[in-house]
Protein backbone atom coordinates (compact mmCIF):
# COMPACT_ATOMS: atom_id res chain seq x y z
CA UNK A 1 0.00 0.00 0.00
CA UNK A 2 1.65 3.79 -0.84
CA UNK A 3 2.37 5.81 1.87
CA UNK A 4 0.25 8.05 2.88
CA UNK A 5 2.58 11.86 2.69
CA UNK A 6 0.85 13.76 6.16
CA UNK A 7 0.10 17.37 5.01
CA UNK A 8 -0.21 19.38 1.99
CA UNK A 9 1.62 18.34 -1.12
CA UNK A 10 2.08 19.64 -4.85
CA UNK A 11 4.13 18.55 -7.65
CA UNK A 12 6.99 19.86 -9.26
CA UNK A 13 8.28 19.31 -13.12
CA UNK A 14 10.06 20.87 -15.35
CA UNK A 15 9.99 20.00 -19.44
CA UNK A 16 7.17 19.22 -21.53
CA UNK A 17 4.23 17.76 -20.09
CA UNK A 18 1.37 16.02 -21.92
CA UNK A 19 -2.01 14.38 -20.47
CA UNK A 20 -3.30 12.05 -23.09
CA UNK A 21 -7.09 10.94 -22.09
CA UNK A 22 -8.35 7.55 -23.42
CA UNK A 23 -11.52 5.80 -22.87
CA UNK A 24 -14.03 3.01 -23.89
CA UNK A 25 -17.48 3.25 -24.24
CA UNK A 26 -19.51 -0.05 -23.72
CA UNK A 27 -22.50 0.79 -25.67
CA UNK A 28 -24.17 -2.38 -26.71
CA UNK A 29 -23.78 -4.58 -23.11
CA UNK A 30 -25.32 -7.46 -24.64
CA UNK A 31 -22.16 -7.96 -26.81
CA UNK A 32 -19.04 -8.92 -25.00
CA UNK A 33 -18.02 -10.80 -27.70
CA UNK A 34 -17.22 -7.20 -29.11
CA UNK A 35 -15.98 -4.95 -26.08
CA UNK A 36 -14.48 -7.56 -23.92
CA UNK A 37 -11.64 -7.91 -26.31
CA UNK A 38 -10.96 -3.93 -26.43
CA UNK A 39 -10.73 -3.81 -22.45
CA UNK A 40 -8.49 -6.70 -22.14
CA UNK A 41 -6.15 -5.01 -25.17
CA UNK A 42 -5.12 -2.03 -22.68
CA UNK A 43 -3.44 -4.01 -20.04
CA UNK A 44 -0.39 -5.41 -23.10
CA UNK A 45 -0.17 -1.92 -23.82
CA UNK A 46 0.30 -0.52 -20.38
CA UNK A 47 2.64 -3.48 -19.35
CA UNK A 48 4.65 -2.62 -22.62
CA UNK A 49 5.00 1.34 -22.16
CA UNK A 50 5.64 0.55 -18.22
CA UNK A 51 8.39 -1.70 -18.65
CA UNK A 52 9.94 0.84 -21.23
CA UNK A 53 11.54 3.51 -19.32
CA UNK A 54 12.14 5.84 -22.42
CA UNK A 55 8.55 5.40 -23.20
CA UNK A 56 8.06 8.55 -22.19
CA UNK A 57 5.26 7.38 -21.03
CA UNK A 58 5.17 8.88 -16.73
CA UNK A 59 2.10 7.57 -15.17
CA UNK A 60 -1.18 6.53 -15.53
CA UNK A 61 -4.57 6.99 -13.48
CA UNK A 62 -7.53 4.82 -14.25
CA UNK A 63 -11.31 5.50 -13.05
CA UNK A 64 -13.99 3.88 -13.80
CA UNK A 65 -17.52 4.69 -14.65
CA UNK A 66 -20.43 2.57 -15.67
CA UNK A 67 -19.73 2.49 -19.54
CA UNK A 68 -16.05 1.64 -18.79
CA UNK A 69 -12.70 2.87 -18.05
CA UNK A 70 -11.14 6.12 -18.50
CA UNK A 71 -7.28 6.21 -18.22
CA UNK A 72 -5.37 9.93 -17.44
CA UNK A 73 -1.93 9.07 -18.68
CA UNK A 74 0.96 11.49 -18.26
CA UNK A 75 3.60 11.92 -21.20
CA UNK A 76 7.03 13.41 -21.36
CA UNK A 77 6.20 14.45 -24.75
CA UNK A 78 3.64 14.55 -28.01
CA UNK A 79 6.39 13.14 -30.21
CA UNK A 80 6.99 10.00 -27.79
CA UNK A 81 2.96 9.35 -27.34
CA UNK A 82 2.50 9.88 -31.30
CA UNK A 83 6.11 7.60 -32.02
CA UNK A 84 4.04 4.76 -29.65
CA UNK A 85 0.90 4.87 -31.02
CA UNK A 86 2.23 4.52 -34.68
CA UNK A 87 4.96 1.90 -34.19
CA UNK A 88 4.52 -1.05 -35.51
CA UNK A 89 6.69 -3.19 -33.27
CA UNK A 90 4.72 -2.38 -30.25
CA UNK A 91 1.06 -3.52 -28.96
CA UNK A 92 -0.68 -0.72 -30.06
CA UNK A 93 -0.99 -1.05 -34.10
CA UNK A 94 -2.35 -4.61 -33.55
CA UNK A 95 -4.99 -3.51 -30.85
CA UNK A 96 -6.16 -0.74 -33.14
CA UNK A 97 -6.32 -2.68 -36.72
CA UNK A 98 -8.51 -5.30 -34.43
CA UNK A 99 -10.46 -2.69 -33.43
CA UNK A 100 -10.97 -1.92 -36.41
CA UNK A 101 -11.66 -4.91 -37.54
CA UNK A 102 -14.09 -5.71 -34.90
CA UNK A 103 -16.17 -2.24 -35.12
CA UNK A 104 -16.88 -3.10 -38.60
CA UNK A 105 -18.47 -6.38 -37.67
CA UNK A 106 -21.11 -4.44 -35.31
CA UNK A 107 -20.75 -1.06 -36.09
CA UNK A 108 -21.95 0.77 -32.57
CA UNK A 109 -21.04 -2.15 -29.81
CA UNK A 110 -17.86 -0.06 -28.36
CA UNK A 111 -16.45 3.12 -28.64
CA UNK A 112 -13.20 4.12 -27.86
CA UNK A 113 -11.71 8.04 -27.73
CA UNK A 114 -9.03 9.72 -26.74
CA UNK A 115 -7.92 13.50 -25.84
CA UNK A 116 -4.72 15.21 -26.00
CA UNK A 117 -3.52 17.71 -24.25
CA UNK A 118 -0.07 19.67 -24.24
CA UNK A 119 0.23 21.32 -21.03
CA UNK A 120 1.11 24.91 -20.67
CA UNK A 121 0.77 25.17 -16.74
CA UNK A 122 -0.32 22.93 -14.01
CA UNK A 123 -1.80 23.33 -10.30
CA UNK A 124 -2.21 20.79 -7.73
CA UNK A 125 -2.94 19.78 -4.08
CA UNK A 126 -2.82 16.69 -2.36
CA UNK A 127 -3.31 16.78 1.64
CA UNK A 128 -3.28 13.40 3.16
CA UNK A 129 -2.82 11.63 0.49
CA UNK A 130 0.22 9.43 -1.25
CA UNK A 131 1.96 10.57 -4.04
CA UNK A 132 -1.23 10.10 -7.07
CA UNK A 133 -1.51 11.48 -10.31
CA UNK A 134 0.62 14.20 -11.45
CA UNK A 135 2.84 13.96 -8.43
CA UNK A 136 3.17 10.23 -9.25
CA UNK A 137 3.87 10.86 -12.72
CA UNK A 138 6.57 14.19 -11.66
CA UNK A 139 7.40 14.36 -8.40
CA UNK A 140 5.77 15.47 -5.10
CA UNK A 141 7.00 17.41 -2.93
CA UNK A 142 5.52 19.98 0.16
CA UNK A 143 3.47 23.11 -0.46
CA UNK A 144 5.41 25.74 1.04
CA UNK A 145 4.71 29.50 1.81
CA UNK A 146 5.25 30.33 -1.98
CA UNK A 147 3.17 27.77 -3.04
CA UNK A 148 0.41 27.67 -0.56
CA UNK A 149 -2.80 28.69 -2.68
CA UNK A 150 -3.61 27.38 -6.06
CA UNK A 151 -3.29 30.92 -7.72
CA UNK A 152 0.36 30.66 -6.70
CA UNK A 153 0.69 26.99 -7.86
CA UNK A 154 -0.43 27.61 -11.48
CA UNK A 155 1.47 30.93 -11.55
CA UNK A 156 4.56 28.98 -10.99
CA UNK A 157 3.63 25.71 -12.48
CA UNK A 158 4.58 26.72 -15.95
CA UNK A 159 5.95 23.72 -17.96
CA UNK A 160 7.85 23.16 -21.39
CA UNK A 161 4.44 22.41 -23.00
CA UNK A 162 3.15 25.09 -25.23
CA UNK A 163 4.46 27.93 -26.95
CA UNK A 164 4.46 30.90 -24.27
CA UNK A 165 7.16 32.88 -23.07
CA UNK A 166 9.25 32.44 -19.57
CA UNK A 167 7.57 32.47 -16.63
CA UNK A 168 6.62 35.57 -15.08
CA UNK A 169 8.45 36.72 -11.87
CA UNK A 170 6.94 35.34 -8.56
CA UNK A 171 5.03 37.81 -6.85
CA UNK A 172 5.91 36.45 -3.45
Amino acid sequence: MARVIPGRTTHRHEGELVVFLIGMRVNKAWRPDQWLPVLAAMTPMLVELMKDRQSGLRGIRTTLGWRGPVLVQYWDSLEKLYAYASSSDQAHRPAWTAFNRRARKAPGAVGIWHETFVVERAESLYVGMPASGLALATEAVPVGSRSDTARARAAAGRTGGGAAGPAPASAD
